[in-house]
């Protein structure tokens, strides 16, 4: 597999992609985490332009997709974690809106992985329906730091760090 930045041209297949995820969602017990059009394609379209969005490749085709940056503080909602802390206050880099189109197994842990060979302090967060998340982010060796809640939804997610 293969890892690049999205390209505009890439759009269409990224909002499949998420559709197929929203619908993976749904069968496996995490109907509420991506609901309706989450996320937007103004949103993807945003994270292409400054260079964020990312697409993994399997032989030539564009199997999976997320959001991937790396700073000081750049995630506003990782400020205030309730219900535990993050490990260190150091640079981190973020992973959003990791999704596959189920064609190729293992692309979660691909695309993980190579965010974490790009920074070795990783932060993500994930709805607490999402089991098969959880179950990848301990897998990889993410431990849970606490709860942040995020704009978009009132649900609270679980917050990882590795």
């Amino acid at each position: 597999m293969l890892i690049r930045k999205s390209t505009p041209q890439d759009l269409p297949r990224l909002l499949e992609i998420y559709s197929f995820a929203r619908a993976f969602m749904v069968r496996s017990g995490n109907p509420n985490q991506w609901r309706n059009t989450w996320p937007p394609a103004s949103l993807v379209e945003q994270d292409i332009a400054t260079g964020r969005s990312y697409v993994c490749e399997h032989n030539g085709r564009v199997v999976g997709t997320f959001f991937f940056d790396v700073g000081k503080d750049i995630e506003p909602t990782y400020a205030t974690i309730l219900d535990g802390k993050w490990e260190n206050d150091s640079p981190y880099g973020v992973i959003h809106r990791l999704a596959g189109d189920g064609s190729v197994k293992g692309i979660g842990a691909y695309c993980i992985d190579w965010c974490y060979a790009q920074c070795k302090h990783l932060r993500v967060d994930t709805h607490p329906d999402n089991k098969v998340m959880q179950r990848l982010l301990a897998k990889l060796g993410f431990e849970r730091c606490g709860i942040i809640h995020v704009l978009q939804d009132p649900m609270p997610r679980i917050a990882f760090e590795k």
